[in-house]
Parts: structure tokens; sequence; C-alpha cells
């Protein structure tokens, strides 16, 4: 059983509790993520018209950040969310003939993506742009409209936690959603899990 979250990390979501935990290994989607995030650098040249990851998406999206660079935090938490939902929208299994793949902000940029694909996209964004890690939290919440789980970006201000969604330009603050139902969270360091109602 993961240890309660420490004071520091104990920040709510959804108004639910959380444990906090820092093994991450059995979350091989996210952390296979990371590792394959932190090799692109050695990804071959290409044009960013091919539908598999090239150099260029890469260097696009870089290139879109490099121009937030000392911007507002909020104009560059806003701008990220816009330029990501961008992206259109592809189910796993059509995509990588896979029930579940977590893709990298390319493979993302270059094959489109489903939900946790955004939140990824945004959460390396973030960082890249400087954001703290413990300031950002990549969330599985079960949505209780549609009856389907569903990933967004946590990014706290404080203790107030704003959601970056796939489904809605706008950044909301966390108060704001009431369909929303927290499972587990994960960031670079740690993870979490939400008590049930």
């Amino acid at each position: 059983m993961p240890a309660l979250a420490n004071e520091a990390d104990s920040r709510q979501l959804f108004g639910r509790e959380t444990y906090q935990f820092s093994d991450l290994k059995a979350l091989t989607k996210w952390t296979g993520a990371l590792e394959r995030y932190f090799a692109e650098k050695g990804v071959a040249e290409g044009s960013c018209e091919e539908n598999f990851l090239t150099r260029c998406h890469l260097q696009e999206w870089i290139r879109f950040l490099h121009g937030l660079r000392g911007k507002d935090r909020w104009i560059q938490i806003e701008a990220v969310n816009r330029y990501l939902n961008a992206v259109p929208y592809l189910e796993d299994p059509i995509n990588y003939g896979v029930p579940e793949y977590w893709a990298t902000p390319s493979e993302h940029l270059s094959r489109q993506g489903d939900c946790e694909d955004y939140a990824i996209a945004k959460f390396l964004s973030l960082r890249e742009l400087g954001f703290a890690d413990k300031d950002l939290r990549v969330a599985v919440v079960q949505d209780l409209n549609l009856r389907v789980l569903h990933a967004v970006l946590v990014v706290y201000d404080g203790d107030q936690p704003y959601i970056l969604d796939s489904q809605t330009r706008y950044v909301l603050p966390a108060f704001a959603i009431l369909h929303y139902q927290p499972i587990y969270a994960v960031n670079e360091a740690h993870g979490w899990l939400y008590r049930p109602f």
C-alpha cells in the first residue's frame, strides 16, 4: 500500500484525498513514453508530411516552445493547450494496432492520438518551458457523463489545480468540472492514487 502523501504533495484533485507513491515501474506505458521521449534526439531526418516520426516533427514542436520562452506562465499554459488540442484525435487501436499506447509529443504530432497523448504532450511541453515536475500531473479520470476513462493534464498554481483537457479549448479550474472522478496521476517522480467517494 502506498504511503499517505506528505504535506508538500497532498494537494487534492476534484476534492479527493491522495496516496502518493514513488515506484513507477508498474506504470510501463508512462515510463515507456518518458524513455522514448528522452531517446528521440536521435530521430532520423525526414519531412513533416510523413506519417511516421521524423526529426522535423520534433523540431517544429521545439520551435513552437522556443517562441513561448520568457512569456507569462498563463500565456504559456493556454498556448500549449491550444497548440496540442489542434492535433486530430485518433484512437490507439486504429493508430497503433494495440488497445492502449502512450505516445511521446513527437509521436502525437506525427501520428495524431487520443486523450493521454494530448496530456503527455502538454506535460512535456510545460516541462520543456521550465515548469516544475511537482506542479504537473497526467491524471487518469473516470468521465461520469460518458462513462469512459479519460486523461487530462493537471497544472497546480499553488494548491489550485487547473485542467488542460483535449475536449475543451479552455483551461479550467478543477472545481468547475463536476463530471470527472480521478483514479490516479503521475509525473516524472511520483504517482498518486485517489480515494473513491
